[in-house]
């Protein structure tokens, strides 16, 4: 794929590191990718393996986000957003992208929104349409206004397909920090935690130190006065502290003022390293530091930033305090005296329990977009098989509370065969529960004796049959339009009678099925009366008194070669139904009679992964087709079936 990522951050450069990583796990996964940079040039930032695009960058004086200044730092004006504009879409145009993301945007960069929504429909009127999901991090600020909000909820409505949250709910749910509707809730994919940080924490390491990071920003200066005053009140618990390159030189000078050398140093890129080997860590609690901090465990003091109406990293640091991952020293209680006090406290504790805590963010990232975007039938996969993708769907799927529903069903069964043992074999080794439409004039006695002892397997009336009655050149049916209704309801009446005689009555179940899957609508209104509880066939209008469970997965090509169908069309079927959220469960039809070698393979492929994965049910059709308790013609027709022969009136 073709990736495009827009990111402007304003402040710290932690947008633009998690919006970094994200791209390089792209560029690992063998994606194309552009990340159009929109703030001040990072240094430290690695966008190694990735197309950089960097836009005039605009930044803020302390927390107002809403007076965006320029590079001379004057207030920017509408020259310098327009050149911004026209560089995003010409990026836009360079990348021809197949997926956009946009990062914070439309939770946050509210003042940045003409910009955002250029991109935006320009590339929603790109032909083909790209994938364009929204990417936050695990808090975000919630505007005072609620219109606000409404406005960011209509725009992913309307442009969106999908917003990636890169946290874990298991820590911090979105909808702590934002009102999550029924309208947004769907579109959420949680990513778990993007780790930037390439390196491996090393094991067995020596803890010494204080180690205090002021972020990358002129935010950090206070925590940085404050922990510079607490090196001179106890250079004994050894030092070290890491100011942004935001900071100005002078403040950082004055800073230093009286310290040891090397304890006041500027941010280095090697800080995981450095952390991993403190035996206590002073910082803010910004996205990026807390990952680090979950990454390597290390005791931690946080002085989360609160300036303005910031409350983002004050939630983060209290959910993290809860779980007993950290100490939180508020901003307004800032002091030397209180830093002292909490590192001592957090170096005599154990070191914070790992806690399961999804730190795969980048990787599930991809996992996830290649996932939605296959369901959309336009990946190419030259190095995976469909049943990658299929899992990463289920895998979303399951990360984000959404079950799966399949159904099977299959046709055609007469007699014993080795076909039907083998169909019935595959069902077994995966625990399957499987409908098997009989012939009822074809029945022969082997079928019932085969079926005795299979607990999984049910019985669906196929039809009377399955004799073609369709007018010349019209497609085959036994039960279509082309017969007077008289004749094809005594027709189905005989196939559930002898359904009956023929097939053991505990594993029978009063469900029509008619060949090729077609019927005429008369004769569907008129089951109930014949004792018909369910109608299985493909998807069509619901039928007053039966309970309806279609099939949409046939893996023969039956106007071909007879063989498998393209396994990636099948799989793509199969993933838009799953994503789109079909409603009732998806139903997988075969034919055990018609298989070669390459369908069978398949099944084999496709029901180990479904029936293995923790996000898939396979429906019991015994269940799947018992009526509710308010269909009293359903339960009426039921009890009808089961107790006594069907009658035409």
């Amino acid at each position: 794929m073709r990736v495009l990522i827009a990111v402007t951050h304003l402040l710290g450069a932690g947008h633009l590191t998690r919006a970094a990583a994200i791209g390089r796990a792209f560029a690992a996964a063998g994606h194309a990718v552009t990340l159009a940079s929109g703030g001040d040039p990072a240094p430290i930032v690695r966008l190694d393996g990735l197309r950089h695009v960097q836009l005039p960058p605009l930044h803020v004086n302390g927390t107002a986000f809403t007076k965006l200044l320029g590079p001379d730092g004057q207030e920017a004006g509408v020259d310098l957003l327009a050149a911004r504009r026209a560089r995003l879409r010409q990026a836009l145009d360079e990348a021809a992208p197949d997926v956009v993301v946009t990062e914070l945007f439309p939770f946050g960069r509210r003042a940045l929104a003409a910009e955002y929504l250029d991109l935006v429909e320009a590339a929603a009127a790109r032909r083909p349409r790209p994938l364009i999901l929204a990417s936050i991090r695990d808090v975000l600020v919630a505007p005072a206004k609620p219109e606000k909000v409404r406005t960011a909820h209509a725009q992913i409505a309307a442009l969106y397909d999908a917003v990636l949250v890169h946290g874990d709910p298991a820590l911090l749910p979105l909808d702590a920090s934002w009102p999550v509707d029924a309208g947004l809730r769907p579109k959420l994919r949680y990513t778990g935690y993007v780790d930037e940080a390439a390196e491996p924490v090393e094991a067995g390491r020596t803890r010494s130190g204080i180690l205090v990071s002021a972020g990358s920003s002129a935010a950090g200066l206070d925590l940085c006065r404050a922990a510079a005053d607490a090196a001179r009140q106890r250079p004994d618990l050894g030092w070290r502290i890491l100011a942004g390159n935001g900071i100005a030189q002078a403040a950082f000078d004055a800073v230093g003022a009286e310290l040891a050398d090397g304890v006041l140093t500027r941010a280095v890129p090697n800080y995981r390293p450095l952390l991993a080997r403190a035996a206590v860590s002073v910082s803010a609690c910004g996205y990026n530091t807390a990952v680090d901090l979950l990454a390597t465990r290390t005791p931690s003091v946080l002085v989360p930033f609160a300036a303005g109406a910031e409350t983002e990293q004050s939630l983060r640091a209290a959910h993290l305090a809860t779980r007993a991952i950290a100490r939180v020293v508020p901003e307004s209680a800032l002091s030397a005296a209180a830093l002292i006090d909490a590192v001592e406290a957090v170096g005599g504790a154990p070191s914070p329990t790992a806690q399961g805590i999804d730190l795969g963010g980048a990787k599930r990232t991809v996992a996830i977009v290649e996932a939605l975007f296959v369901a959309r039938g336009r990946v190419t996969r030259a190095k995976k098989s469909p049943f990658d993708y299929l899992r990463a769907i289920l895998d979303d799927g399951g990360e984000n509370g959404r079950a799966v529903s399949i159904w099977w069903r299959d046709d055609d069964a007469v007699a014993a065969t080795p076909a039907l043992d083998r169909l019935l074999a595959l069902a077994e080794s995966v625990a399957a529960p499987l409908l098997v439409a009989a012939i009822p004039a074809g029945v022969a006695p082997s079928l019932g004796a085969r079926l005795a002892d299979t607990e999984r397997v049910s019985l669906a009336v196929h039809g009377l049959a399955h004799a073609n009655h369709a007018a010349p050149g019209g497609k085959p049916s036994e039960f279509g339009a082309d017969r007077s209704l008289p004749v094809v309801i005594a027709d189905a009446a005989e196939g559930l009678r002898l359904a009956r005689d023929r097939l053991p009555a505990d594993r029978l179940l009063p469900v029509f099925v008619p060949p090729w899957n077609r019927l005429a609508p008369d004769l569907a209104a008129a089951l109930p009366a014949l004792g018909y509880r369910g109608l299985s066939s493909v998807p069509a209008s619901a039928v007053p008194g039966l309970v309806r469970a279609d099939v949409m997965l046939d893996p023969i090509d039956w106007r071909g070669t007879r063989s498998l169908v393209d396994p990636e069309r099948l799989v793509d079927t199969l993933c838009r139904a799953i994503t789109e959220e079909a409603s009732g469960p998806i139903g997988l039809l075969t034919h055990h009679l018609a298989h070669d070698a390459a369908i069978w393979d398949f099944l084999d492929a496709l029901m180990a992964l479904l029936a293995r994965h923790e996000a898939v049910a396979i429906r019991d059709p015994r269940q799947l087709f018992q009526p509710s308790a308010v269909d009293e013609v359903a339960s009426a027709c039921w009890t009808q079936a089961a107790d006594a022969p069907a009658r035409i009136a």
